[in-house]
């Protein structure tokens, strides 16, 4: 028939890498389609505004409609991943756990914040992370800053390998080391073991600044050529050191810049929030 005749017989195919490997895929002009036609995948079928790929194990159906509606033809092959020998009940119990850690995090950020933008408008994020900074738990906060975090906790442990302390907390917003717009600063804190000699967790906060310098207000104008222009730049700053919180120096970086913060008596007591949420964290 017309249907077994298309899904056999693609007027061209292509590699896709799919389900863990390269697979030959059918390749398919949307317009040619009909109703009633049917492609098996892997394949893809091609529109003026979007391509759909079709899976192996899928299968493309045009309605009478003309609408595309995809069916899975084949059972699901599942492989037994490592670590799944692990209690389903005690794993749940451990993954609400670290997930109630974030949350009491996030809390204690809201409720010690200075600024609207973390206060009221709950533009903040927490996390625990592994001693190599692996996320291990998240509330559920802002994806955006959740989906990076892991590579500022990371530029940390890698640009202090060795100079690590308890009592030091970290602050970060590069866009080069994992952070978004230069108003979200990550504020990054090491858990110790009962001895102080171990990192085994990282807790980490980050948080929306209304304004970091730059040339405009809100330190997000399209116009900067420039990461000065943005605004200040925190990239590995020791913003607690030992347990002495570094104000004197936290206000020279927010000031001594061609376009400095225009508040940075908010910025210093929004990163005191930080602080106390991580430590929060680390107290749990």
């Amino acid at each position: 028939s017309e249907m077994e005749d298309l899904a056999a017989s693609p007027p061209r195919t292509r590699k896709i890498f799919t389900e863990g490997e390269w697979r030959e895929a059918g390749i398919f002009r949307r317009e040619a389609l009909k109703s009633g036609n049917r492609v098996a995948g892997p394949a893809l079928v091609i529109e003026p505004n979007q391509t759909i790929i079709v899976e192996p194990g899928w299968q493309a159906e045009i309605t009478a409609r003309n609408h595309v509606l995809l069916r899975r033809t084949e059972k699901k092959r599942r492989q037994a991943a490592l670590g799944t020998e692990a209690d389903p009940v005690m794993l749940e119990v451990f993954n609400n756990l670290f997930m109630s850690i974030a949350e009491q995090m996030g809390v204690t950020l809201q409720n010690t914040a200075y600024s609207v933008n973390i206060k009221e408008r709950l533009d903040f994020s927490c996390a625990v992370f592994d001693r190599h900074g692996a996320l291990v738990a998240n509330a559920p906060h802002m994806p955006v800053h959740l989906g990076s975090m892991d590579r500022s906790v990371e530029t940390i442990i890698r640009l202090n390998s060795g100079d690590i302390h308890p009592g030091d907390v970290f602050a970060l917003n590069a866009p080069y080391n994992g952070g978004t717009h230069l108003p979200d600063i990550t504020v990054v804190t090491p858990v110790f073991d009962d001895a102080r000699k171990e990192i085994l967790f990282w807790a980490a906060s980050r948080g929306h600044h209304a304004d970091v310098g730059g040339t405009a207000p809100g330190s997000m104008t399209p116009l900067a050529t420039t990461v000065d222009e943005e605004g200040v730049l925190f990239d590995n700053f020791r913003i607690v050191d030992r347990g002495r919180f570094r104000e004197k120096e936290l206000e020279t970086l927010l000031t001594d810049h061609p376009y400095p913060a225009r508040n940075p008596h908010q910025n210093v007591a929004d990163l005191k929030a930080q602080i106390a949420a991580n430590e929060k964290g680390v107290a749990e």
